[in-house]
């Protein structure tokens, strides 16, 4: 089994290429709705969130605007939520593969932010990165999350700059334009890098 390591900063479209690449046909392992899936229902992740941020939880839920704003209070927080969330997430991923290795499966896709941060890539034959203008990444992730530009590029710099994962990929797909051209990207993608050897 061959695996597909897919990444990019938020607002870059990845979710987006994520879903055009199962649709081809590539099984895909997404690390977010993994950690969505963790903080939404009750067990060792929620308990251990709400003692270290009890002010994100309202009526026993968390509150993903607030624990966004405690963290951006509070950088530090950050790797203790990390120190938390990611064995689980990696737990799934092995889970994941585990699978798709006893059914045969040709090629999967990890759909993961922080390929590159937390060594994932190590585990990848091929790493596609989603890369689009700085300006529109800004203009995207404010208005997925209801902030400024200004708020949007603070949180951005959080996050390993766009120039290194581009440095690091072995494919780079650039998703500034319209739809249309990502969907002929992934397509010519799919056709050159996959297709010969999935038949």
């Amino acid at each position: 089994m061959k695996i597909l390591g897919l990444t990019g900063g938020m607002g870059m479209g990845k979710s987006t290429v994520a879903a055009m690449l199962e649709r081809a046909g590539m099984p895909v392992f997404d690390a977010d709705a993994q950690v969505r899936r963790l903080q939404s229902e009750p067990g060792p992740v929620l308990s251990a969130m709400a003692r270290l941020v009890p002010d994100a939880m309202i009526g026993g839920k968390l509150d993903r605007a607030a624990l966004r704003r405690a963290v951006m209070a509070r950088p530090q927080l950050l790797a203790r939520l990390e120190a938390i969330i990611h064995p689980q997430v990696r737990a799934a991923r092995a889970r994941f593969l585990a699978r798709h290795r006893r059914r045969g499966t040709r090629w999967v896709v990890l759909d993961i932010p922080l390929l590159f941060e937390t060594g994932g890539d190590r585990l990848c034959d091929h790493v596609l990165v989603v890369s689009a203008p700085r300006w529109v990444q800004a203009r995207r992730v404010a208005a997925r999350r209801g902030m400024t530009p200004a708020e949007a590029r603070k949180l951005m710099a959080r996050q390993m700059p766009d120039a290194r994962r581009r440095l690091r990929a072995d494919t780079i797909l650039r998703t500034g334009r319209a739809l249309g051209d990502t969907k002929r990207q992934v397509r010519q993608f799919v056709r050159k890098r996959f297709a010969r050897r999935q038949a």
